[in-house]
Order: C-alpha cells, then sequence, then structure tokens
C-alpha cells in the first residue's frame, strides 16, 4: 500500500468489462511527507474519494478483492481516505 493524491480522473468509454461502472482516478504517489515521490497511477476507486483528496492505494490482488469482482483486471485500488499522517519524533528526527 501507498499514500497518494487524487490529480484528476479518466474516462474510458471503452474497456474491460470487469472495469464497467468503476470510477477511474489518477493518483500520484506521496512520500510519508504527502511530498509526491514516483509516477502517477490509475486506480479503481472503492470509497468515493474526489480529486486533491489524499488516499491509501492498494495493489495486485489486495485492490482485486477491494472492488469485490473476480476475475477482475483491476491492479490499483483506493481503499481509503486521508484525514491525516502523522510521522513519530524520532522519525522525524532521522
Amino acid at each position: 500500500m501507498y499514500l497518494g493524491r487524487v490529480i484528476g480522473t479518466v474516462v474510458s468509454t471503452s474497456k474491460n468489462a470487469s472495469l464497467v461502472g468503476s470510477k477511474l482516478l489518477v493518483v500520484a504517489r506521496l512520500s510519508e511527507r504527502l511530498i509526491p515521490t514516483g509516477p502517477t497511477e490509475i486506480a479503481v476507486d472503492s470509497v468515493g474519494a474526489g480529486n486533491g483528496e489524499v488516499v491509501i492505494v492498494t495493489c495486485g490482488s489486495s485492490a482485486r478483492g477491494a472492488v469485490a469482482q473476480s476475475g477482475s483486471v483491476v491492479d490499483a485500488a483506493i481503499v481509503g481516505i486521508v484525514d491525516t499522517v502523522e510521522i513519530a519524533a524520532a522519525e522525524a528526527a532521522g
């Protein structure tokens, strides 16, 4: 799992049947300090996330389980909307 920020949406009228009815969002990966750290990814939204929100993203078989579709082609799913992130003082100093 990783933290990400929703930066956009994807509209696709032609897609695999397992994605029909799914909301697809563009997510930018974030560090624990909420700083962009890597490439963007398209994830299926399972929690009603919106543009600009910090989210928890899971990948692989966990993502397929999150959308509850057997045989799905999903490889990344948004499974949580983050309220706050707290870093321990020892981590902050190091």
